[in-house]
């Protein structure tokens, strides 16, 4: 019961269910033990988990049920299975706009908030012994394991080969017999959030719990949390396995996992660690190769925009530019766009920071900033082994800028990143930084913003009619609302409930052409350099998006916050 132990003790003492002196004696071996200091109480047999149910009900003024007789199958409807097996809650009824749900804790502001946007809906908390609660949601939506433990091992038949590098400050005492559960459950941590094609896991020491969440189509989401007590096991575990210091916890440290699968793939995790208050953060980046095969048609272009993709690549020299703020998917187009050009008559070479994915037939080298291995002097070194096609990881000031045009100008083809809201901005940055406008107008050939949203998913979709504020965010027009194909998920178990299964990208591609050119030399401003573009066919990201939507891929939800801040 994840309820804040003082909270519990003043309740339950000033009702005269226990005294004093047996809330000092259970805080003290609650905080020896790591365990919430209601298990101890009922453990020491002062009190029952009904007793201190009833009690906070009195005291928040909400109902109490020690067993659940009846559930409405209007009420069952509203959530899918994994939403209630994440939140250990059960719908009980509806009424109108308000739904009762049964919980056990009435005080986990953080889980009713997240049902009230997930129902749209007013949730009135009802409290019910968590033990019932799992009964029920067995009864009505599955079985549901009682423990993590039970949870992850499901997975301990996997014929996995961890490829372990431990640093020596385990003492030899890890990866004995007594750690085989723990080595279970971070196999199934990993496995399950591979499984769901997340794209990287959280691991979150907080006050009373060790949180999970899973970031699945770029939205991070809750999943069953690891026992408090097994926080400092689990993450000594997976240092060991990312080969970093178990005995270092005052500074953040990197790794790598890769785990080979029985198939011959692997699972590679980037791991980062973090210093906070209640312990070390961890964060494991999923790095998905298949992402590494995609091709131009996979990122998410109509036909036109490939068209227009498919000249920019054509082109003999000038510089290509991806810009976007993080986590946008720039790295991937790159990689695309470096596919479809990476045949056996050219040489490809990139600098990165990190080099992720090893690509055959490519050169990569990694940026080693300790040992002189910057971006510019990486990329001199670079230029000296003669490639076609250059990959740059970005532009981060105006040395490699300066290097990058130049290699442009001297008949080399240029990828690189930038971070910026939209695509003529870039022309501004790198004068900003230092380039001069002559270079940039000589060397720029295309520069694309882009930004990743989720796709309506296939399964659960359905016609539907967005409201009036969301039409007039589009701004379309009766004709093109009359011949839209809107749809939306309606949530299933395959799509978690959300309605959304996978991600696409909506672009702005601004082309440099002559008159462009002039302008960026004449060093006009900024609006005036959109303005022209827009005038010339360049559709901004707002656009693109409005296609997607009429054309039923997303949701104008989706368009509206991936471009808030999108110039009209």
């Amino acid at each position: 019961m994840a309820v804040n132990d003082d909270y519990i003790l003043e309740l339950l003492v000033n009702a005269g269910i226990i005294s004093q002196m047996d809330a000092a004696s259970a805080k003290a071996q609650a905080a020896q033990r790591g365990a919430p200091v209601a298990d101890v109480l009922v453990q020491n047999g002062l009190v029952t988990t009904e007793d201190i149910l009833q009690e906070m009900a009195n005291e928040t003024g909400t109902e109490f049920l020690p067993a659940i007789e009846q559930v409405e199958e209007d009420a069952i409807a509203l959530l899918q299975k994994e939403q209630v097996r994440r939140y250990r809650i059960l719908p009980l009824s509806r009424h109108g706009n308000n739904v009762r749900v049964a919980i056990s804790d009435p005080l986990d502001f953080g889980t009713l908030d997240s049902l009230r946007h997930i129902l749209k809906l007013d949730v009135e908390p009802v409290i019910v012994p968590q033990p019932e609660i799992n009964k029920a949601i067995a009864r009505y939506y599955g079985e549901l394991d009682e423990s993590v433990e039970t949870l992850m091992s499901s997975y301990g038949d996997l014929d996995l080969d961890v490829k372990e590098h431990t640093d020596g400050t385990d003492d030899g005492k890890e990866g004995g017999e007594g750690d085989a559960p723990i080595i279970k459950m971070v196999y199934g941590i990993i496995m399950d959030a591979y499984r769901l094609k997340a794209s990287d896991i959280h691991l979150e020491p907080l006050e009373k719990r060790f949180r999970l969440r899973y970031r699945m189509d770029g939205v991070l989401q809750e999943m069953r949390d690891p026992p408090k007590r097994l926080q400092s096991t689990i993450l000594s575990r997976i240092k060991i396995m990312a080969n970093i210091s178990i005995a270092e916890k005052r500074l953040p440290q990197d790794g790598r996992i890769s785990i080979a699968l029985q198939d011959g793939s692997s699972v590679d995790l980037r791991v980062s660690t973090v210093p906070t208050v209640h312990g070390e953060s961890i964060v494991m980046r999923i790095l998905d190769k298949t992402g590494l095969s995609l091709g131009l048609p996979q990122l998410g272009f109509f036909a036109d925009d490939q068209a227009t993709m498919e000249r920019i690549l054509a082109l003999p020299d000038g510089i290509f530019l991806v810009t976007g703020p993080t986590g946008s998917g720039k790295s991937t187009t790159l990689y695309a766009c470096l596919n479809t050009l990476n045949k056996p008559d050219r040489k490809l070479i990139t600098v990165e920071d990190p080099v992720e994915y090893e690509v055959p037939g490519m050169n990569q080298v990694q940026v080693n900033e300790d040992a002189g291995m910057t971006f510019a002097a990486a990329l001199r070194a670079m230029l000296r082994q003669a490639p076609n096609i250059i990959m740059v990881g970005e532009i981060r000031d105006a040395e490699t800028a300066n290097i990058a045009i130049n290699a442009s100008l001297t008949g080399h083809l240029v990828f690189s990143t930038l971070h910026t809201n939209d695509a003529p901005t870039a022309v501004t940055r790198l004068t900003d930084i230092g380039v001069k406008p002559f270079l940039v107008s000589s060397s720029i050939r295309a520069v694309m913003a882009q930004r990743l949203i989720r796709k309506v998913c296939s399964k659960c979709a359905q016609p539907y009619m967005p409201t009036d504020v969301e039409l007039r965010a589009l701004n379309l027009n009766a004709s093109q609302i009359a011949e839209a194909n809107f749809k939306h998920g309606h949530g299933c178990d395959t799509c978690r409930g959300s309605g959304y299964k996978g991600r696409s990208g909506i672009f702005e591609i601004f082309v440099v052409d002559d008159e462009l050119r002039t302008l960026i030399n004449d060093q006009a401003t900024i609006s005036q350099i959109r303005e022209r573009a827009r005038d010339l066919g360049m559709r901004t990201l707002r656009e693109d998006g409005i296609r997607k939507v009429v054309a039923g891929f997303t949701t104008p939800e989706e368009v509206i916050a991936a471009t808030t801040g999108d110039k009209d």
